[in-house]
């Protein structure tokens, strides 16, 4: 009897804690909360984005995003202010380090991998097939196109 009774503020705990959460500032999310939606125009056509936390625009503080890219996708180089951390969540994703995109010098990261892309270093991405990863960085997101003309959000105005 006096286990069942000194587990029973234990359950109440656990079976609580999810009516606690739901008011708080954590962020939890199963894949089905994920909301897709387009990806920004920096970005080539294809992709969807999902921001998981925090907000890509804002100075100084920390986000999340996933990267949704169909088979073929790439992503020319580039460059950004801050870090950019990479995890590979599905498929695989080939990124290279250099100032133009050449898959033969990209390296392939499977499923749960994970890169840094140093601020300001040149590097391009590729998704030979279907893919999924998850960027972490400090705000506010750029991206900075080696050669002008692979600035997607360039073209799109024209």
């Amino acid at each position: 009897m006096r286990r069942t009774l000194s587990l029973i503020p234990l359950l109440a705990v656990i079976l609580g804690a999810p009516l606690a959460l739901a008011d708080s500032p954590m962020a939890m999310l199963t894949p089905g909360d994920i909301k897709w939606g387009d990806a920004p125009n920096v970005f080539p056509k294809g992709a969807k984005m999902a921001v998981l936390y925090g907000d890509p625009a804002k100075p100084g503080e920390l986000f999340i995003v996933r990267l949704k890219m169909p088979a073929g996708y790439k992503i020319p180089a580039h460059w950004h202010p801050t870090d950019e951390n990479i995890t590979v969540i599905s498929g695989t994703f080939n990124v290279g380090m250099g100032d133009k995109l050449d898959v033969a010098k990209s390296k392939a990261f499977p499923a749960g991998s994970f890169a840094v892309a140093p601020a300001k270093m040149n590097h391009f991405a590729i998704a030979k097939q279907a893919a999924i990863v998850e960027v972490s960085a400090i705000g506010p997101f750029a991206i900075t196109y080696v050669n002008p003309a692979d600035d997607p959000s360039k073209t799109a105005s024209k």
